[in-house]
């Protein structure tokens, strides 16, 4: 499988099968190789996991729901061309969706080196061509064009997202803030140029906590 190997030891034959049935369940058409990468870069996060607590979750089913399957439920509600991903930490959702869609092109940004590294390896392992990695601030960043979508996962309130990315957006971009419950404080104090385009309650495979999507785009 274009030199990944699938994911083996204790744990990762059931993480296989409740990806499948997640991808299954969100309407995502997914690829026997596209499993393999999936799984192998949650093998990949595992390993280096032990060493540099990159995330929390540990269970191997519990990474596929908490981590892939949430990461993939927002895709139906991205627009496309270049995306940023803001905070990226282990990749999430900029690595899944850069394997699910190896056209688009996505830049991983975080300031922290270790991060980085661990991302460095993705990267290199899985051959990813349309995937750029940024060791900065957001507030430094300085690409070559704006992006037509900047993603956040856990990051910062939604008008801190704004202010710290929102130059970097195109102007008929959006940026698209993964949250838990409902943020309506933080929709209520929500300042101009930006305002709530969208707001999708996500249902993620395996997740009974409260997830939602915030879309948020810049008045003409």
């Amino acid at each position: 499988m274009s030199g990944v190997q699938q994911a083996t030891g204790e744990g990762w034959g059931p993480a296989a099968a409740r990806l499948r049935s997640g991808v299954q369940a969100l309407g995502i058409n997914l690829t026997s190789e596209t499993e393999a990468r999936l799984l192998a870069y949650l093998d990949t996060l595992a390993r280096w996991n032990r060493v540099f607590n990159l995330t929390a979750v540990r269970d191997p089913e519990d990474m596929v729901a908490r981590h892939i399957l949430d990461s993939l439920a927002i895709l139906p509600h991205l627009p496309p061309g270049p995306l940023l991903d803001v905070g990226s930490g282990a990749g999430l959702p900029g690595i899944p969706i850069a394997l699910l869609q190896p056209t688009r092109a996505v830049t991983l940004l975080d300031r922290s080196h270790k991060r980085i590294d661990f991302l460095t390896e993705v990267v290199a392992r899985f051959a990813l061509a349309n995937v750029t990695l940024a060791c900065e601030r957001v507030e430094d960043h300085a690409p070559p064009a704006p992006y037509a979508v900047i993603t956040a996962r856990a990051y910062a309130s939604l008008d801190d997202i704004a202010v710290a990315a929102g130059r970097l957006l195109a102007q008929d971009g959006v940026i698209a803030a993964m949250k838990g419950a409902l943020p309506a404080e933080e929709l209520a104090v929500l300042a101009p140029p930006y305002v709530v385009r969208a707001v999708h309650a996500l249902q993620v495979p395996g997740l009974s906590a409260k997830r939602h999507l915030v879309v948020l785009a810049r008045t003409p």
